[in-house]
Formats: structure tokens, C-alpha cells, sequence
């Protein structure tokens, strides 16, 4: 007889946030573009710390690749929040 191979046991790595400074650090962008991207509804933070420090999800890492694509394509601000909430939705 086979034994089951179907564990009943279901893990998962815990989620991973990112500060400003690592998000800085891996795309290359200022912390002030990051700042303007926020306030502007282009990225969401998903949490703060304690001490109110911004922490994103490692969602925020394709949107950005997005955002500047379409910045490479010209497109403004304005434009590319439209386009992202189309994109979503």
C-alpha cells in the first residue's frame, strides 16, 4: 500500500515588507519619487511600523517596474494612476 502523499500540514513563508530604503536600494529610485508615488495612490504602503515608518509588500516591486514603463512611454502622472486602476480592476 502507497502511502498518502498529500501532507496535512500547509505552510507558508511569512510575508515580507519592505522599508523605503530597501525598496531605494532595489529599483534604483529616490525615497523622494517613493514619497511622491505614495502620496500620488501609485503604490500603497501596507502597513507602519511603530514609529511610523512606511512598510510595503513585495507587490509593490511589479508596480513599480509599471510605473516606469509607462514614464519611459511619457505618460503622466495622472495618466498612469488611470491606467494602473483600469489595470486592476
Amino acid at each position: 500500500m502507497m502511502a498518502d502523499t498529500k501532507s496535512r500540514f500547509s505552510f507558508s513563508a511569512p510575508r515580507k515588507l519592505y522599508r523605503i530604503g530597501e525598496i531605494m536600494r532595489s529599483t534604483g529610485l529616490s525615497r523622494q519619487t517613493l514619497h511622491n508615488y505614495t502620496v500620488f495612490g501609485l503604490i500603497t504602503e501596507e502597513e507602519r511600523t511603530e514609529s511610523g515608518h512606511r512598510l510595503y509588500g513585495e507587490d509593490v516591486f511589479p508596480r513599480l517596474s509599471r510605473i516606469e514603463e509607462l514614464k519611459s512611454q511619457r505618460k503622466t502622472l495622472r495618466e498612469i494612476r488611470l491606467l494602473l486602476g483600469a489595470e486592476t480592476r
